[in-house]
């Protein structure tokens, strides 16, 4: 009798450890399976955060120019970013969904199709860029000083831009399933090796701004294989496969709509930004690198509550599809538990050492004193931020895509953008320091009984 081929026993493979983590999401201890699954995404966004600021860094070393080209630049990233990412928090929020409802093929094909569409999204994107590279530095404000940087930096992260897709989506399914541990893995490799080749690139080669690029382009690179090796050898409790590509538009327009609320976030984070700078200016040049500093910090611990909520994901996920209400709903409460405790204490030590926080980045008087200020207000709803960053997760993981996406969109878009215009008008500089404060309370009241509404009518 001639043995089953190779391609049988990989699926057979699949299948059990499918059948195990299953297992493993729907029997573990909330608070124990939870921080499992929540510290390798806290510090993975950790991570995230050097990765985007390395290039920065040792650009600023070259000259304004070259700064602000990089700063440009970054829009790009931005973008590829926010639509990667929505492709793959659209995919691991159904395949976890699925696999707790045991459809493993069903999961298998919302991988592999989210994996396409995000590969071919970078070869649109990397094309399109390329060709159009001048009017596109244009569109980016690029200065005729900035455009000799910002055209080498820009050629690199195009050119890079599929394999950057692909990272995303490779590691939001492996945190779907339950394996986050191992997507820190690639995260990590990739941010050590882009500090590394920085300066290398840049000072040792020469290279310039260019050199920041290229080193960001390979890093990505061992960011994307390490995972793809994962998945290559079989280890993963979802296969990817041309097979199970997904032929229905229906499909792409579920992983899309799905991760609507995660480029809505993203998006208008990017907005929010140019807003905020845009209404600071007016109180000079202080009053922008004060709250630009207290952002920072903001951004930081936002960082490590978006990690949390992403550990917390796959678990509600496979339990909501399993019909294991309870777990779903506990996982919420322990995560927002963790998440509020995490960022009362942040705001307890920002406010006492606000004054020592801002002489760390900048010693100029009336920067520090703005910030201090600005900092203070921060923190005074830092304790909220936890409860409706997790409402909107929960609503997303289980495929709520409407009431997610209008959550997503407060925090910085529907809040914020009417806050960052009228508080100023009376308030002047205070106005636009309460700006981002503001926004996060109403966030936080709308999401009261967005929740409430949510567990009447889904967790009982």
């Amino acid at each position: 009798m001639n043995p089953p081929p190779k391609s049988c026993l990989r699926g057979r493979k699949a299948v059990h450890r499918a059948e195990d983590q299953y297992e493993r999401m729907i029997k573990t201890p909330i608070p124990r399976l939870v921080t499992s699954l929540f510290i390798p995404t806290v510090a993975a966004n950790l991570i995230t955060v050097i990765y985007n600021t390395a290039d920065t860094y040792f650009v600023s070393q070259i000259d304004k120019s070259a700064t602000a080209a990089v700063g440009a630049v970054y829009a790009v990233m931005a973008v590829i970013q926010a639509t990667a990412g929505g492709i793959g928090m659209g995919a691991g929020s159904l395949i976890s969904v699925r696999l707790g409802e045991k459809k493993h093929s069903e999961a298998e094909s919302y991988a592999s199709s989210a994996l396409f569409a995000a590969v071919a999204l970078g070869i649109v994107v990397c094309g399109a860029g390329l060709a159009f590279l001048s009017p596109l530095l244009s569109l980016l404000g690029c200065s005729e000083t900035m455009v000799p940087y910002a055209a080498p930096y820009a050629k690199w992260i195009l050119i890079a831009a599929p394999v950057h897709c692909a990272t995303f989506v490779l590691s939001n399914i492996l945190r779907s399933e339950g394996a986050a541990a191992f997507s820190i893995v690639g995260t990590a490799a990739g941010g050590i090796l882009n500090v590394i080749l920085d300066p290398i690139f840049i000072f040792t080669l020469e290279m310039g701004a260019e050199g920041a690029s290229l080193a960001t382009a390979v890093s990505q690179l061992v960011s994307c294989i390490i995972p793809a090796v994962y998945f290559a050898a079989g280890r993963s409790a979802v296969r990817i496969s041309w097979s199970g590509i997904s032929k229905r538009a229906a499909d792409y327009r579920k992983i899309i709509s799905t991760g609507l609320p995660t480029v809505f976030r993203q998006g208008l984070g990017s907005v929010s930004a140019v807003a905020l700078n845009n209404a600071a200016v007016v109180y000079g040049d202080a009053a922008v690198a004060a709250i630009t500093i207290a952002n920072k910090v903001y951004t930081l611990v936002r960082h490590m509550i978006i990690g949390i909520g992403q550990g917390f994901q796959p678990v509600a996920g496979y339990n909501f599809g399993a019909g294991n209400k309870k777990r779903t709903w506990y996982a919420f409460t322990f995560s927002t538990a963790v998440g509020t405790l995490l960022c009362t204490v942040c705001a307890l030590l920002i406010a006492p050492f606000a004054a020592d926080i801002m002489r760390w980045f900048c010693d100029d008087a009336a920067v520090i004193q703005i910030g201090v200020k600005t900092l203070y207000y921060v923190a005074a709803v830092m304790p909220l931020m936890a409860f409706s960053t997790f409402v909107n997760q929960l609503y997303q993981c289980l495929g709520f895509r409407l009431p997610a996406t209008l959550l997503a969109s407060c925090r910085q878009g529907i809040f914020f953008l009417p806050a960052v215009i009228l508080l100023p008008l009376r308030l002047g500089c205070t106005g636009v320091q309460l700006s981002q404060p503001a926004a996060d309370a109403l966030t936080f009241v709308v999401s009261v009984p967005f929740l409430i509404r949510f567990r009447k009518k889904h967790l009982k």
